[in-house]
């Protein structure tokens, strides 16, 4: 032990050994400051100098400036923004990346070609319409388009299906059966070379500019071209409507052709382009309309 001296005490001798007692006992004593200093030094700085959360780096984030508007992000070119660059063949898009309903043409390249071959919707729809003939239809998408069937299946039966295509006057009811079983028509979404092959087989010309642009319909064929389903087509994409009308509008046309109907013309300046205007080149004055009815009433323009 440390002896404490006392006031007028006589100071005496250490024991042996009491100094290195004392160099011990105070070592000791540094180690343990060191010790805790070690535990509380870390909470303390934990405490005062805490990392920014994830909020808060969101917070930055959406603060950096505006998003960019949906035709910049769907690859849209504004006018006078410079050439469209033409996709490399057979690259793959970003299939299911944006919604149609949301852009006026999907981002990424579009597969010029595929197999040549197709892989069919299977099950069967409900029925569509109230009443009238019955008419059966298959959905088929090329392989290597990179489309998923599902979802154009799927997109085709709501375009159908809808009140203001062509069921809605009561003598017409439509459904999706598996591709084994018989049907009427079949609508295909092929690659920009099938559809042309596909269109030229039934004495179609879909080219425009040396390539195959439109879509078209041959007896019991509605053949969708890839290109417009995903990137839409100038008149709508000027006009900033969306993908998703313009594909109800080339599902209705194109099937329109299969049910004997022909190409018309604007009724009337400025107002909305009777579904069978062919509305992928030209409104003829009209604008954008994707639906054979309109207020329950079939809208129709003059023969062309």
């Amino acid at each position: 032990m440390i002896d404490t001296p006392t006031p007028d005490a006589v100071t005496e001798a250490p024991e042996p050994g009491t100094d290195r007692r004392r160099w011990w006992l105070a070592a000791m004593m540094v180690v343990v400051v060191l010790l805790v200093g070690g535990l509380l030094l870390p909470t303390v700085w934990s405490s005062t100098t805490s990392t920014p959360g994830t909020s808060a780096i969101a917070s930055a984030v959406a603060s950096s400036g505006p998003a960019p508007s949906p035709a910049v992000s769907a690859g849209v070119l504004p006018s006078g923004a410079g050439p469209s660059v033409t996709p490399s063949a057979g690259a793959a898009p970003l299939a299911g990346a944006v919604s149609p309903e949301a852009v006026t043409a999907l981002p990424g390249a579009v597969p010029t070609h595929g197999t040549g071959t197709f892989d069919y919707a299977q099950g069967w729809s409900k029925i569509f319409g109230t009443s009238g003939t019955m008419r059966r239809f298959h959905v088929a998408v090329e392989k290597g388009s990179n489309e998923d069937l599902t979802s154009f299946a799927t997109q085709v039966e709501a375009i159908l299906g809808d009140d203001r295509s062509w069921i809605g006057d009561g003598r017409l009811r439509l459904q999706r059966v598996p591709g084994n079983v018989k049907a009427s028509f079949t609508v295909y979404l092929a690659t920009r070379e099938t559809a042309g092959r596909m269109c030229r087989i039934g004495g179609v010309a879909i080219d425009v500019g040396g390539r195959p642009y439109t879509s078209c319909r041959s007896t019991g064929r509605a053949i969708i071209n890839l290109d417009r389903w995903r990137l839409s087509a100038q008149p709508y994409t000027s006009a900033n409507i969306t993908l998703a009308v313009y594909r109800q509008y080339v599902i209705n046309h194109e099937v329109g052709h299969e049910l004997g109907r022909h190409h018309e013309g604007c009724p009337k300046r400025g107002g909305p382009a009777p579904v069978m205007v062919q509305q992928t080149l030209t409104l003829r004055g009209c604008l954008p309309y994707p639906w054979p009815r309109k207020d329950g009433k079939l809208l129709q323009g003059p023969p062309v």
